[in-house]
């Protein structure tokens, strides 16, 4: 099986800096996907994917892509449900993975949430990004890597 490869829903990641520096240390490519703005990299390991400017083709050029056992970043909850589906390792930017066992629920809420910010009966407001998060980000997405990592090379 091939080594895993990150893929990075890029488009206002926080966590871009962190993927990078995990895939490097473990020897991975990690590729960003986005609708541009990136500063390309001369690293042979790090790859950016421009998509066209589509609601979801950031999202839907990740799913063509990602095999079982890649790992999948993103904040956005129905691609991590999509990439759940393939068998992909998927990580929220603050360090939370989405499972099968896990994914329903936070499809659930995000949908309760959406409808709540419709009907006006919440703000809608997004907790701030804190340092906790990316530190606790870089470990959970240091674990999940070589955990796929062990699981490509039969370890």
């Amino acid at each position: 099986m091939p080594d895993p490869i990150i893929y990075v829903d890029a488009d206002a990641c926080p966590v871009k800096a962190e993927a990078e520096k995990v895939a490097d240390r473990l020897g991975l490519v990690v590729t960003f996907v986005s609708n541009g703005g990136l500063r390309p990299s001369r690293d042979p390991m790090v790859r950016h994917v421009v998509v066209s400017k589509g609601a979801d083709a950031a999202d839907d050029w990740i799913v063509e892509h990602a095999r079982p056992n890649d790992i999948v970043v993103t904040a956005d909850i129905p691609l991590a449900a999509r990439a759940v589906a393939l068998g992909a390792h998927v990580l929220g930017v603050t360090g939370k993975p989405f499972t099968p066992e896990t994914i329903g629920m936070a499809v659930a809420m995000r949908d309760l949430k959406q409808h709540l910010r419709e009907t006006g009966e919440s703000k809608g407001y997004n907790a701030s990004f804190t340092p906790q998060d990316r530190s606790r980000f870089l470990g959970a997405l240091d674990q999940m890597a070589r955990r796929a990592l062990q699981s490509a090379r039969g370890t």
